[in-house]
C-alpha cells in the first residue's frame, strides 16, 4: 500500500520512499481497520486466461451464498436476527452457538497472545460461521478459524 499504487505488486516498481509508504499505510487508523471483516491482499490480473479446471462459476457461488444464507437465517431463526453479520458479538461469545471445542481454543489463544482485540474476535467468529455455512457444516470447526484468521490479519492460528 503506497501513494504510487505500486508498492508490493509483483513486477511494479515502486517510486516512494519508505517514509511516504509508512505514511500513507498510517492513514487508516488501528480501530477502524479493527472494524474490517477480511483484510486480503490480491495480486493484480496479469493476463486473462481462457475457462479452467477449478474455477466457480457465478451460478455456482451464487447457489452456494443462497444455501448459506438459507443455513444462517435457519440456526438463527428464533431471535432476531437472519445473517451472521447481525449477530452481536456477545451473543457469539455466550450462547449456545458460541465456538465449540478446539476451533474456540484457537480464537481465545489468539485474543490471549494479542493477536486480535475483543472486537476482532467476534469478527473472526461470525466469519467461522460464515465458512461453515458455505461448506455445508453445522458448526465452524478449527479449519474454519484459521481461516477466518487469516482473512482477518494474515494470522496464522
Amino acid at each position: 500500500m503506497s501513494p504510487c499504487g505500486e508498492f508490493g505488486v509483483a513486477g511494479g516498481v515502486c517510486t516512494c520512499s519508505p517514509a511516504e509508504v509508512r505514511r500513507y499505510a498510517a492513514k487508516i487508523s488501528g480501530p477502524l481497520l479493527d472494524r474490517v471483516d477480511i483484510d486480503l491482499r490480491l495480486a493484480r490480473v496479469s493476463r486473462l486466461g481462457g475457462p479452467g479446471r477449478g474455477r466457480t462459476t457465478t451460478a455456482a457461488a451464487r447457489g452456494r451464498v443462497r444455501a448459506a444464507r438459507e443455513r444462517a437465517a435457519e440456526r438463527w431463526r428464533d431471535t432476531p436476527w437472519r445473517t451472521n453479520a447481525e449477530v452481536p458479538g456477545t451473543w457469539l461469545r455466550e450462547s449456545p452457538h458460541r465456538l465449540a471445542g478446539e476451533a474456540r481454543r484457537t480464537l481465545d489463544g489468539a485474543l490471549e497472545r494479542g493477536l486480535v482485540t475483543l472486537r476482532a474476535y467476534d469478527r473472526v467468529a461470525r466469519v467461522s460461521w460464515t465458512l461453515a455455512d458455505l461448506a455445508g457444516r453445522d458448526r465452524p470447526e478449527v479449519a474454519d478459524v484459521g481461516r477466518a484468521l487469516f482473512l482477518k490479519k494474515g494470522v496464522a492460528a
